[in-house]
């Protein structure tokens, strides 16, 4: 038997229930799961604040496993045929159809209607199909991306899905040599933003926010400016960012919050015919008030909406973690890693915003503070 973490519905106490071990369909894949971060969506799940979602579930939607089971031969992104023992990650998306108008001409997989999400849509009823398990199951025609043997697996949980989220963000605003960045936002996207935005070249990056232990973080990662939400009011923190950008405003701004006042306020802290990114909302937060002549025509503003990320992120976010791990500190992200027993702490302390970044561990069986240890190494993860 298998033991999971499911999460009967909203706003109800986790659960930890046994199943059945799973055995691969042809073509799929079985893992056991190294481990699975806990996120911003995890929360929104709990609150019910995604529509769609078949509770119960098994959340968990971004992991590492081991390959420890094979429906035939299953290869990975790049091509290479996967063995037993291989440490793999996958996108959380899976059956994107190839065919409708989304996919084949407007080359926007992430607005397929048919994709399902691992740990989201998938429900536990269904089978092992989130990390929050001591094995995931993969369907046929998943995409599989290998780690590099010198890529310390909780290195990229530590960037998680924030990464690949952040780097579509990223190319949206075409960050260009010597820009002023500013990031709203101290989540993982926001501070994965921030480093992506040292890698494209920025000048200056600016990051708004208001839990104290992330915007520490911030200021570790190399963040020039950190502006407290809670020391501040709106018309300060306008002032502050122009002041800071000899009066013009931000090149480019993300909003990576999830607060709709972040929009119009986003909209406002970016110069004229700057960028502006909205990669935050990703529930229905509500409406937000904006005045179309002076916040966006005469400002002649570029707005981008950013929702998800596709295979090609997920694989350029893993290159990008393998080729700079050493000089900028994803690492240091994670804050805490968690047994399955302990999956609600974990998810109350993200709610809270009391980490930065929290990790279920499976193979863990007693509680540990940033605790390592995998095949790749002993790379410890200290926040």
């Amino acid at each position: 038997m298998v033991q999971a973490v499911v999460m009967p519905a909203p706003r109800q106490p986790l659960e930890l229930r046994s199943f059945a071990t799973p055995q691969p369909e042809d073509g799929g894949v079985v893992l056991r799961t190294l481990g699975s971060e806990v996120c911003g969506t995890d929360v929104h799940l709990w609150h019910g604040r995604l529509a769609g979602v078949p509770y119960p579930i098994i959340p968990g939607h971004v992991s590492v496993g081991e390959v420890v089971a094979l429906g035939g031969e299953v290869r990975d992104i790049d091509g290479r045929r996967l063995n037993l023992g291989d440490i793999v990650t996958f996108l959380d998306v899976w059956g994107s159809c190839g065919r409708c108008w989304y996919c084949a001409v407007a080359q926007a997989t992430t607005r397929c209607p048919q994709r399902k999400v691992y740990g989201i849509t998938l429900g536990a009823e269904e089978g092992l199909f989130g990390g929050w398990s001591e094995m995931i199951s993969l369907r046929p025609g998943a995409h599989i991306v290998s780690l590099p043997p010198d890529l310390d697996w909780s290195t990229f949980l530590a960037a998680g899905c924030g990464l690949p989220t952040a780097l579509h963000a990223v190319e949206r605003g075409a960050i260009r040599f010597g820009d002023t960045v500013v990031i709203q936002g101290d989540g993982p996207v926001g501070l994965n933003a921030a480093l992506l935005a040292q890698l494209r070249g920025a000048g200056q990056i600016i990051l708004i926010g208001g839990a104290a232990v992330r915007l520490a973080m911030a200021q570790r990662l190399g963040v020039d400016q950190v502006i407290d939400i809670n020391q501040q009011s709106e018309v300060e923190r306008l002032e502050t960012v122009y002041e800071l950008t000899g009066g013009r405003g931000a090149d480019v701004t993300i909003e990576a919050t999830g607060v709709a006042a972040a929009v119009a306020e986003g909209m406002r802290l970016t110069r004229d015919a700057g960028r502006f990114v909205v990669v935050g909302q990703y529930t229905d937060a509500g409406t937000t008030v904006f005045h179309p002549h002076y916040d966006l025509n005469k400002k002649h503003l570029d707005v981008l909406g950013c929702w998800g990320s596709d295979a090609s992120h997920l694989y350029r976010g893993v290159r990008v973690l393998a080729r700079y791990q050493q000089s900028l500190p994803w690492a240091a992200l994670i804050s805490r890693r968690y047994t399955l027993q302990e999956a609600q702490t974990a998810l109350e302390d993200v709610a809270a915003q009391r980490v930065v970044k929290a990790l279920i561990v499976p193979g863990q069986t007693t509680p540990a503070s940033a605790t390592s240890g995998d095949r790749h190494g002993e790379q410890a993860a200290h926040g």
